[in-house]
């Protein structure tokens, strides 16, 4: 009886209204449909909102972002562990080479005294006179002319050549306040400058080797504009690149985005807390002359 009369009230109301028949079989036909798109957008706005609000406790905690992070669960998200690994492949490797050349010509300059050790350290310094921004084009073209774009050996030779003088500074100073009686003492007793290296530079140079190895792995972690120009295949970048392909979009997660670079960030933290005791004494040995 009821769904008689409804009908009977919209047929008077196309009678009486025969202009807008069109009109008004879409607006009854559509209602559903409009009902239900208004509530997913309204939902996906509350959403967006909380996630943007700037609270800091939101209303609603929760750990699922870090589980879609976790499982790929997102487009932006598909090769997460493979671009993790990259940026630990990448930051360990510029750490160790970078260490190996530092203290090799470190010790070279300083202990052997070898010709010209002065004219590298000047260049060494000079080369921070221009900004690593600027050698971005030069970098890439040389990059090229090697056949080495699109591989992490282009990011890693290039984060290599711009942290290397100044840990080459930093480790000449350091060695500069050990003692030439051990170096004289170890000759004495036969000690080839291998030998002098391995057991006597070495052990003493620790605390310096730990802070320079530090600051060149968190300098290649934390690189976007060369990993950026360098590397190109999703499955080679880093993850500070990947990071940034959350803002290529209009409509951007930025929950997912938020919980991607606080793990992004957790790596650096640790490493900072676990070796900090160096930092300070290793940074530092070397600026006062006693």
């Amino acid at each position: 009886m009821i769904d008689n009369f409804v009908i009977a009230q919209h047929c008077a109301v196309l009678v009486g209204r025969p202009t807008n028949l069109a009109e008004h079989v879409l607006r009854v036909a559509g209602a559903p449909l409009g009902n239900f798109a208004t509530k997913k957008i309204e939902k996906k706005l509350s959403a967006r909102d909380t996630a943007t609000s700037g609270n800091l406790w939101p209303k609603e905690p929760t750990l699922q972002n870090f589980q879609t992070v976790f499982g790929q669960k997102h487009f932006y998200l598909d090769h997460f562990w493979v671009q993790l690994g990259n940026s630990v492949l990448i930051a360990v490797a510029v750490a160790a080479i970078t260490l190996f050349v530092a203290t090799s010509a470190a010790f070279a300059i300083s202990r052997l005294k070898v010709r010209g050790g002065r004219t590298v350290m000047n260049l060494a310094l000079f080369t921070y006179f221009i900004p690593a921004a600027f050698l971005a084009v030069p970098m890439y073209k040389t990059m090229g002319n090697y056949g080495l774009l699109n591989s992490q050996w282009a990011l890693i030779l290039a984060m290599v050549t711009i942290a290397s003088p100044y840990c080459i500074w930093v480790l000449k100073q350091a060695s500069d306040k050990l003692p030439y009686e051990l170096d004289e003492a170890a000759r004495m007793d036969g000690a080839s400058p291998l030998q002098l290296f391995r057991l006597v530079y070495l052990p003493l140079m620790v605390p310096s080797l730990v802070a320079v190895g530090t600051y060149a792995l968190l300098l290649a972690w934390n690189e976007y504009l060369y990993a950026f120009l360098l590397l190109s295949n999703d499955k080679s970048v880093t993850l500070a690149v990947a990071l940034g392909n959350f803002l290529s979009a209009d409509d951007s997660p930025w929950e997912l985005l938020m919980a991607t670079g606080l793990i992004y960030a957790l790596p650096p933290a640790a490493i900072y807390y676990a070796f900090k005791r160096y930092m300070v004494g290793g940074l530092t040995a070397g600026a006062v002359k006693s």
